[in-house]
């Protein structure tokens, strides 16, 4: 059904917008998005990956994080026991050429999990998606322990001078900050241990994962500063603000924000001796 209600968004308005904003040619973007917020789009949600892919030109990037749909593994221990016997026996291993992408974060990580080209990374929990010059580069070697700090493609973004570009999404939806969380120094951060099915050599094996809890409890509060500290960063005026078709859209420099970020928590949480 057509939501005549919501405003008519063109791939030419879109464009026109992120220009606007701030994308240019070549950039390496990481994108959040909520579609719904943009408006009735002409073409469907492919449009705003295509359009942002025009922007960004032939040496551009564009990365989403994808994670996995399956989340069962993540929670095993909190399973009756019956449950976790069936995971264990039968939850199918984590393929990045074929596990969908979590579109709880937004319906565009499995539109551009399955774009033409689409590179994907091998950590099924902090798996990255990305299209474009760097895309390869940004995804492969993707550390299972510890899959948000150094040598992910968080850490990557940063090292490819790169941005996050929110179109309509929360700000507390910002993934580059639990890369933040990792570098922060300071004590008592909560770390989870868990195990998950990976597909190697054609068989699935189950692998012991250990990595800071990136579900809102790395530290106290971290419900609440995931959407401080970015309200901080453009109050600060360290961030372009506007609009790409409806949505209210934010372009963030991720070096900035990662030093922003890890200065906040250091501050608050105290360093460690």
């Amino acid at each position: 059904m057509v939501r005549t209600d919501l405003p008519l968004i063109t791939k030419s308005r879109l464009i026109a917008d992120l220009k606007k904003l701030g994308v240019k040619p070549a950039d390496t973007i990481m994108l959040h998005a909520s579609v719904k917020a943009i408006g009735w789009i002409v073409g469907g949600p492919d449009i705003v990956i295509q359009a942002l892919l025009d922007v960004l030109g032939h040496d551009g990037t564009l990365m989403m994080y994808a994670a996995w749909e399956e989340d069962g593994p993540y929670i095993l221990k909190e399973l009756p026991e019956e449950w976790q016997k069936a995971y264990f026996q039968e939850c199918p291993p984590f393929d990045p050429t074929s596990s969908r992408a979590n579109r709880g974060w937004s319906i565009l990580t499995e539109y551009l999990r399955t774009w033409q080209g689409a590179s994907r990374s091998g950590n099924p929990e902090a798996s990255c998606v990305a299209v474009g010059a760097k895309a390869a580069w940004l995804t492969e070697n993707h550390p299972l322990q510890y899959g948000y700090g150094p040598g992910s493609p968080l850490a990557k973004l940063c090292e490819a001078k790169g941005r996050v570009l929110l179109l309509g999404a929360p700000l507390d939806t910002i993934t580059l900050m639990h890369y933040a969380e990792h570098l922060a120094k300071v004590p008592n951060k909560r770390i989870v241990r868990y195990k998950i099915p990976l597909l190697q050599e054609g068989k699935r094996v189950w692998v012991d994962v250990e990595e800071f809890d990136t579900c809102g409890n790395v530290l106290p509060d971290a419900h609440e500063y995931f959407e401080v500290i970015p309200r901080e960063f453009i109050s600060s005026g360290k961030a372009c603000s506007g609009k790409v078709g409806n949505a209210a859209s934010y372009l963030f420099d991720a070096n900035e924000l990662v030093k922003f970020t890890v200065q906040w928590l250091e501050r608050k949480y105290g360093k460690q001796s």
